[in-house]
């Protein structure tokens, strides 16, 4: 028996695990996100939406960008950091409009109704009447923030997610991904974060 014979039936015996193939992680694109209800208040009324909670840090950027007056500037602002919150919400909007006329509010009372327990579903929505109030005011998941942009406070309700910084970095997000570019933000001394 040669010298190489030996070495492989030596190294072939002594590995008693097969190396195997890794496999990468993926995660399942089923998933579910971790949600918290978002309400805006502006001089014109009120919106209110359920979205994942990384939109948190984008939306308190966004109130650092010269003070949006209304929602929709707080959503385009908004939008540099994370498109697809800006999207979303501004296709809810679109979609709530469509089919809820001034004193005609049954398809978006039937809709909150029909959510149950799968708050995560919640459709966007503007606050119109006592059942959206109410359903503005409900925390889903890990809470409720109340963007107030008249009086220019952050009004955390409830937030199991991550405690609002005054000052804080985030990663920009495209197309639901997250990108390698970071933005920071400041808040102005005149906006307030309760509590």
């Amino acid at each position: 028996m040669s010298s190489e014979d030996l070495d492989t039936n030596v190294n072939a015996g002594s590995d008693p695990a097969p190396e195997r193939e890794a496999i990468p992680f993926r995660r399942p694109p089923n998933r579910r996100r971790f949600t918290m209800r978002y309400t805006i208040i502006d001089p014109q009324g009120s919106i209110s939406f359920v979205g994942p909670c990384q939109g948190l840090k984008a939306l308190v950027a966004a109130c650092a960008q010269d003070s949006p007056r209304t929602a929709e500037d707080l959503l385009a602002a908004a939008g540099e950091y994370d498109s697809d919150l800006r999207d979303s919400v501004l296709n809810g909007l679109h979609v709530f409009d469509e089919h809820n006329l001034p004193g005609n509010y049954a398809a978006i009372h039937a809709a909150l109704q029909g959510q149950g327990d799968e708050a995560g579903t919640s459709p966007v929505f503007r606050v119109v009447d006592d059942v959206t109030r109410q359903a503005s005011l409900q925390p889903v998941k890990a809470g409720l923030v109340l963007f107030n942009l008249k009086q220019k406070r952050i009004v955390q309700i409830q937030n199991t997610y991550a405690d609002i910084e005054r000052e804080d970095r985030g990663r920009v997000r495209k197309k639901g991904r997250v990108t390698g570019r970071y933005y920071d933000y400041r808040l102005p001394p005149d906006w307030q974060v309760l509590p």
